[in-house]
């Protein structure tokens, strides 16, 4: 047991080049969370959650899209515990698959490291991090720094959104929400680079905006990252079939 955690304390090199990049690199989404980690801290009050329980929502369960839906069904007196959790589970599932992509270089890691880097695992840090392992290559230095800044800022956010309470009634409306899809976009960018990787992220695009008109909640995410990882493998199998 002593020699595990030795091994994992002397993994964190807190202050290494690949941990401050991971820290810089996520700088630009910052932007987006903190509007939305402070309407989550106002949003949580309005529903009737205490300070503590708005708090304590976003140190232990840091999902961003679960949490509002979470508080939204609580905010009009859906109470249980099952109906919450499945709704939240199916609106996380897309991290399944960033799960997936991820674990060939997760696996080299410890047991301890690997459930840090996932409870923190959020789409910003995966994108960023994935993004880098294929320009350079896998760091845990590196994404625990991403991941670790999006969870110190989510978490301070949510504070500052219970502390302005009724101050601040829109933060969204500064229009800074828009940082997050503009970044993911310009990490995308430079992807397409073949006819596979442009069609699947156009049948990403289309089928994400149909299911956002036809499927309830939040579905159409679940159904865009599935139907375009089946157009990806078709391509791919016919690409090798090819050769």
């Amino acid at each position: 047991m002593h020699s595990k955690r030795t091994i994992f304390l002397s993994n964190l090199r807190f202050f290494d080049a690949d941990f401050q990049q991971g820290i810089l690199d996520g700088c630009p989404l910052l932007l987006g969370i903190i509007p939305f980690g402070i309407t989550c801290g106002i949003i949580g009050l309005t529903a009737g959650l205490t300070p503590s329980e708005t708090l304590f929502m976003s140190l232990l369960v840091f999902a961003g899209a679960a949490q509002f839906i979470a508080i939204t069904m609580l905010g009009t007196g859906l109470t249980g515990i099952g109906l919450i959790t499945l709704t939240t589970l199916l609106v996380n599932a897309r991290h399944m698959l960033m799960g997936a992509s991820l674990a060939p270089y997760m696996s080299n890691q410890t047991r301890p490291q690997q459930l840090l880097l996932s409870f923190l695992m959020t789409d910003e840090s995966y994108a960023i991090t994935i993004s880098h392992t294929y320009r350079h290559s896998y760091s845990f230095s590196y994404q625990l720094g991403t991941s670790l800044c999006f969870y110190i800022i989510w978490n301070l956010s949510t504070l500052a959104g219970v502390l302005a309470g009724s101050y601040i009634l829109d933060p969204l409306s500064w229009g800074l929400d828009f940082a997050m899809p503009a970044t993911f976009l310009v990490l995308l960018l430079p992807r397409l680079k073949d006819f596979v990787s442009i069609t699947v992220s156009i049948t990403a695009a289309i089928l994400a905006v149909i299911g956002a008109v036809y499927l309830p909640g939040k579905l159409y995410m679940i159904a865009s990252c599935l139907g375009s990882v089946l157009v990806a493998s078709l391509l791919e199998g016919a690409k090798k079939y090819a050769k």
